[in-house]
């Protein structure tokens, strides 16, 4: 059973060669960071003592302004990011929707990137091929499947991620909005196989500004400023608000 505990987490990013004092004192004004005494280091407190936990069945929005935490907290889950306190806790296979670059070696062509995931996940040699030649006529990339992704426009790298982020369904699924912010014609194609793989996770976690789209597929919202979180309330408490 799918579930994700956290518990008084914290995610920070030391600031290294960073000398100048009004740069310094820039931040340090701001609420979000702060200078370390054992080590003089300025210190960006992107999440803060953040304590939730998401069963089964649950569809959570994260929402607030720019730089409240929002997908710095999908990259913790995800495990991009390691808590520096506190502790998090997952069960169940988890895919992430965040950002088209990550997992992808830029130097191999797009089949290779497939190929590499699908081993990953333990499939075999005909399966991963099958995978990828899914994933190609999914994406449109046609004969760009074969070249290497460092070549790719913005829209074509989102493409193949989501054909490729979409291969499986997984348990806990995590997403950024701007991930349906792909083509028209593409989303087109995209809207079925988007909407079955929400309806498949057991756990759903969204970072989107978009009122429509939180009332469509989520049950709870998770409002978070300045990296910590400032109300968590059902979708029609919050909108009544």
């Amino acid at each position: 059973m799918a579930f994700i505990r956290s518990d008084a987490m914290s995610v920070e990013f030391p600031l290294y060669h960073v000398g100048a004092r009004s740069l310094k004192k820039r931040l340090l004004a701001g609420s979000s960071a702060r200078l370390r005494d054992e080590a003089n280091r300025i210190v960006v407190s992107a999440l803060r003592d953040l304590s939730f936990a998401i069963g089964p069945g649950e569809r959570v929005a994260l929402v607030g302004s720019n730089g409240a935490g929002k997908t710095t907290l999908l990259r913790c889950l995800a495990g991009i990011y390691e808590p520096v306190r506190g502790r998090l806790e997952m069960q169940g296979t988890v895919g992430a929707l965040i950002d088209p670059a990550a997992g992808m070696d830029q130097e191999a062509t797009g089949r290779e990137n497939i190929v590499l995931r699908g081993m990953f996940l333990g499939r075999s040699p005909a399966e991963c091929e099958a995978m990828a030649d899914e994933a190609g006529a999914f994406s449109g990339l046609g004969e760009f499947l074969d070249v290497p992704v460092r070549t790719y426009s913005a829209g074509m790298g989102i493409r193949l991620a989501f054909a490729a982020a979409t291969l499986m369904s997984p348990q806990i699924l995590l997403m950024d909005e701007w991930f349906l912010a792909g083509d028209a014609d593409f989303m087109v194609r995209a809207t079925e196989r988007l909407e079955r793989l929400v309806s498949d996770a057991q756990i759903l976690v969204l970072a989107s500004h978009d009122n429509a789209v939180v009332r469509r597929w989520c049950t709870r919202v998770i409002r978070m400023e300045g990296g910590r979180i400032v109300s968590d309330l059902p979708v029609a408490e919050h909108f009544a608000g």
